[in-house]
């Protein structure tokens, strides 16, 4: 499969977009979209939304500016940190480092800590969201570079900076549920509507940042959060998008649900609390058997085949990588199918990946935060997993995991 050399052919072609792109959503980074769609949040959701469906990119052609997605710089970041757990060469550390000095000088002032978002406006049904106003899932993944940064390095600045985002998170982000049990958050400041993986996401950087600070009362928020997002899983082991669940049209899609278990999985192991780990096996289960062909092949949704998703087959190696590491060392076999459809179908010659491939019709396009920056994590991942399960192996030091009790 060559995965590293995939992956290094990858890194380059971004390297040479010095990480600059356009956006599932960037429609109004055009000034032509901007001149001619009335400036209504409801018709220009519309708007947005045909613009991400579309078979055809037609950016170049209105003058969409390129430009570096926050929450992409984040995941290259990752992706660079995870191939030097790999193979230790110092230029992947230094570019990752590069990468962070970027994010920290641009953060978004006017919050309780550091928050981040989107380079584009958003407008959705839910809420409108203006370029680079923060949000949970941009500011999220950067704060997990951040620990990762730290946990390599030991330098304090990437810890300081990771910590300042939980006052982002407990502090300007509405809540929808606030029980002593259980809390649920909203996306964006000043609206408490949610995708339901928010809460494991924050959840996850809660515990994370109280294993190197020491601050429990942070743990208890993490767990609430965790609380409300185990109690709505399905009887069948799913999640749905959004919470109510009537709230969106989507049902079980393919990469919210492997983000929804990477959390439960890292509050898990990080904590050392086992609470959910039954509700993790059962959600994992009906991951890999309702979102995934037996080929690798990611499904849109679990009731819908086509189209596969550059993004979801990245959220499918992440978390199947991931699964090995911590819960089921045979879980690496999934990852490595998922990998290896992806790298064949989906990748261009010159190291870039495609956006959709369809029954009939592939968007061959591609998009620097969607597909490429999630693959390059994706694909770094996979090399780590594989790194510290051959050591593990040899017995070489790497520390055994903590959730070996909860394999099937």
């Amino acid at each position: 499969m060559q995965t590293a050399e995939r992956l290094d052919r990858l890194l380059r072609w971004c390297q040479d977009q010095d990480y600059a792109g356009y956006s599932k959503f960037d429609a109004f980074n055009s000034p032509f979209v901007r001149l001619v769609t009335p400036d209504s949040k409801k018709l220009r959701a519309v708007v947005a939304a045909a613009w991400a469906r579309s078979p055809i990119s037609i950016r170049p052609l209105v003058a969409t500016a390129k430009s570096r997605n926050p929450k992409g710089i984040a995941l290259f970041s990752l992706a660079y940190l995870r191939r030097f757990q790999a193979d230790d060469q110092p230029f992947d550390l230094a570019e990752a480092r590069r990468l962070l000095a970027w994010l920290e000088e641009n953060s978004t002032p006017g919050f309780s800590g550091r928050c981040w978002g989107y380079d584009h406006a958003w407008y959705g049904l839910h809420f409108f969201s203006p370029r680079y106003f923060p949000n949970v899932v941009v500011t999220g993944n950067i704060a997990h570079a951040y620990l990762e940064a730290f946990e390599i390095t030991g330098d304090d600045r990437y810890l300081e900076v990771a910590r300042s985002t939980v006052d982002f998170f407990l502090r300007d982000l509405g809540k929808s549920v606030d029980t002593p049990r259980m809390r649920n958050i909203g996306y964006i400041p000043g609206n408490t509507w949610g995708v339901l993986n928010i809460n494991g996401l924050v959840a996850s950087i809660l515990v994370r940042v109280t294993n190197h600070t020491g601050e429990r009362s942070l743990t208890r928020e993490a767990r609430r959060l965790m609380t409300f997002l185990v109690d709505k899983q399905t009887d069948y082991g799913a999640w749905h998008y959004a919470w109510p669940a009537r709230s969106s049209l989507v049902k079980h899609d393919n990469y919210h649900t492997g983000n929804v278990l990477d959390w439960i999985l890292e509050f898990s192991v990080r904590s050392g609390d086992d609470s959910f780990m039954e509700s993790y096996r059962r959600g994992l289960e009906y991951y890999r058997d309702n979102l995934f062909g037996n080929d690798g092949f990611p499904k849109w949704r679990s009731d819908t085949y086509f189209p596969a998703d550059v993004h979801g087959a990245a959220q499918g190696i992440v978390t199947f990588a991931k699964a090995a590491l911590e819960f089921d060392d045979r879980f690496i076999e999934c990852s490595r199918s998922v990998a290896r459809w992806a790298l064949t179908n989906m990748q261009h010659r010159d190291g870039w990946f495609f956006f959709q491939k369809g029954r009939f019709v592939t968007k061959r396009y591609t998009l620097m935060r969607w597909c490429n920056s999630w693959m390059a994590y994706a694909l770094a991942s996979l090399l780590s997993a594989e790194s510290r399960l051959a050591a593990r192996e040899k017995g070489a030091g790497v520390d055994q995991i903590s959730s070996q009790d909860w394999r099937r």
